[in-house]
């Protein structure tokens, strides 16, 4: 989702995401609530950071906390590290509105905070 966002903020960007745990799919209520929004991200797939390690980055960012702590060292040159956490939504439980009232939650929470850091960080600089 985070990736979605900061690319509709500005398509010109190069944004890479990918997991210490990657699924084997973007899950369908993620692509759900974000079509919501007005942003398709169902032609995204899961990537393993493993990928991404020798590359060079402005940020690099983790947003689940698991991952931060799992996250391994970038080899490349990485100006900035930072840490945005969330809940991770697919680990919600209950009824399907309650999951989808989670993911949405998640998604309103990661446009926020995407939206600050773009704001903050990238935009005009």
């Amino acid at each position: 989702m985070a990736e979605g966002f900061l690319k509709s903020f500005d398509n010109e960007l190069n944004v890479y995401s990918a997991g210490t745990k990657p699924s084997g799919a973007v899950h369908p209520k993620a692509i759900q609530v974000m079509k919501e929004v007005g942003i398709d991200i169902s032609g995204g797939y899961p990537k393993n950071v493993y990928k991404f390690l020798n590359n060079s980055f402005d940020y690099v960012i983790t947003v689940c906390d698991n991952a931060r702590e799992t996250c391994p060292v970038f080899i490349g040159n990485v100006k900035e590290q930072l840490h945005i956490g969330f809940e991770d939504p697919a680990e919600a439980t209950g009824t399907e509105e309650e999951i989808l009232s989670v993911f949405r939650k998640v998604r309103d929470e990661i446009k926020k905070e995407f939206a600050h850091f773009y704001n903050e960080k990238i935009k005009d600089h």
